[in-house]
């Protein structure tokens, strides 16, 4: 067959070549698939075998090589905690060691004590045995002495006419007046000296203060009566029926009495502020001629008012006068209402305004707090103003009022202390009291009444009277002095010095005066003798 002719033959065949070939492809191709693919399975197999060996093979390697590390790890361990263990049991065998040769140490130590203590326990029986016997023999001794001392005593008593007791008492008599008389002269001496000195410096003090001080010396006394043009004014004053006088008094609480004495009226009431508003209301309704209640009424009214501010001015101008600044409102009216209070004659606010002074230039000499010293002087006497209206005294009264208005403790103390009824704490309290002593003493200051005048003067001389040894009492210088004569067999003049002493304590005591008491104790021996 030509080649042309196989082209040709096959160009007609291939459709069916194509499908015989593929079935003969695919029949060829499924065996020969799954033996390769059992082939290669295999293969694989093999391999992973062998891949499964080698890494089992590394795996047993590298444990054991872990293995050996791990091995070894241990082993150091284990050696590392031998060796600290090791050094553990040293250092206990070590400190076991020392303390067993402590405890040895310290049972040498008790041996050798107790053996000491022993000796001492010994020494001591010893000492006690001749002690027992020394006393005894002291005893013994003790006795014999007695019997020896009572032989001499009796003698003594024998020789001298005494018993024992009086020899002893008179011995301490002795002794007792030689040590009052040596203590007397001291006390003497060291208080003439401190005396004279401290006299000196105060009267320099006291002098120039009062050299300095200008303050009004003219002493008021409240007016209680008042002055009318005729007797037939007392009718219309007491108006028909008594109502005009009953309205007036009624309107200022205060009693009118309308007695005998020609042309006038008295007035008497315990407020001395509602007594100077009766008096200014009837002066003017004599003046304005009406006198009848409803007028009556209008002027108490009025003159009421011009009271409540004439009572502020004269607080505000007290305490513009003593320097004193910030007081209270309220303390302000309460201290111009003394204004119209008197003190045995003398007007307290002027009173109050010296002290305020007098305390100020001393506190000023002494280098002193100033305005403490001015201010306790200016309120000292601030319970005056109300007295008669709050029970207590007027220090309490005044100590309360401070405290209310906020005053400073060292102020409160200066007028707690003025009368000296608490300790001095502060030089300013001790001024204070000095400057109202001055005021108060100076002549023409204050009067009394003629009966408290004569009790005050029988109460001196009572009090001095009382005492040992007085002969005789004066009450002189209208009470600032009392002269008292002493037996002079009774009393030394060692002994004239403490009973001048206690005499002054008992006065300031018992009694209440004004300024200060002198007590002067006069001792005289007189030798009388007769030619025959």
């Amino acid at each position: 067959m030509t080649q042309s002719a196989m082209f040709s033959l096959l160009a007609l065949s291939t459709p069916i070549v194509s499908v015989i070939v593929g079935v003969i492809c695919v029949a060829v191709a499924v065996p020969c698939g799954m033996f390769l693919n059992k082939f290669i399975s295999k293969k694989k197999s093999e391999k992973n075998k062998t891949t499964a060996s080698n890494i089992i093979q590394e795996a047993l390697n590298e444990a054991k090589t872990v293995k050996k590390e791990a091995v070894l790890e241990a082993k150091d361990e284990v050696l590392k905690l031998k060796n600290e263990c090791d050094a553990e049991i040293r250092e206990r065998r070590a400190e076991m060691q020392k303390a067993e040769n402590r405890i040895v140490q310290r049972e040498d130590f008790i041996n050798k004590r107790e053996m000491m203590l022993d000796n001492k326990i010994e020494a001591i029986d010893n000492m006690k045995n001749e002690l027992e016997i020394k006393e005894q023999e002291i005893e013994k001794a003790i006795e014999e002495q007695k019997v020896i001392t009572e032989k001499i005593v009796a003698e003594l008593e024998k020789v001298a006419g005494l018993t024992k007791e009086e020899a002893k008492n008179q011995l301490i008599s002795k002794f007792e007046e030689d040590a009052k008389k040596d203590a007397a002269i001291l006390v003497r001496n060291i208080e003439q000296t401190a005396k004279d000195e401290a006299d000196k410096k105060a009267k320099d003090i006291i002098t120039l203060a009062i050299q300095k001080c200008a303050a009004d010396h003219t002493s008021e006394v409240t007016v209680s009566s008042v002055a009318l043009p005729s007797d037939e004014m007392k009718g219309r004053i007491i108006g028909r029926e008594g109502r005009n006088i009953r309205a007036l008094e009624n309107a200022t609480g205060v009693d009118l009495i309308i007695d005998d004495t020609p042309e006038a009226v008295v007035l008497s009431s315990f407020d001395p502020v509602r007594r100077e508003i009766a008096r200014i209301s009837l002066e003017k309704l004599i003046l304005d001629g009406r006198i009848h209640p409803t007028r009556i009424e209008e002027m108490v009214e009025k003159v009421t008012r011009d009271m409540e501010i004439s009572i502020k001015e004269a607080g505000e101008t007290a305490a513009f006068d003593a320097g004193v600044n910030g007081l209270h409102p309220e303390l302000i009216k309460i201290l111009g209402r003394l204004k119209y209070r008197t003190s045995y004659g003398q007007n307290v606010l002027k009173h109050s305004l010296e002290v305020s002074y007098l305390a100020g230039l001393m506190a000023a000499e002494l280098g002193a707090n100033v305005n403490v010293a001015k201010r306790g002087g200016l309120l000292h006497d601030i319970g005056k103003a109300v007295d008669h209206e709050v029970e207590g005294t007027h220090v309490t009264i005044g100590v309360d009022l401070a405290k209310k208005y906020k005053e400073s403790k060292e102020v409160i103390h200066c007028i707690a202390a003025h009368h000296g009824d608490c300790e001095f704490e502060s030089i300013e309290a001790i001024l204070v009291q000095a400057a109202d002593a001055i005021s108060s003493a100076r002549p023409g200051a204050r009067r009394e009444s003629i009966e408290t005048y004569i009790k005050r003067l029988q109460k001196l001389e009572e009090i001095a009277n009382e005492f040992k040894g007085v002969d005789k009492s004066y009450a002189i210088q209208a009470g600032r002095e009392i002269r008292i004569m002493v037996k002079p067999a009774e009393i030394s003049d060692d002994e004239a010095l403490f009973l001048a002493k206690d005499i002054a304590h008992k006065i300031e005591k018992e009694m209440e005066y004004p300024g200060t008491i002198k007590v002067n104790v006069i001792r005289e021996t007189r030798s009388v003798e007769y030619a025959k």
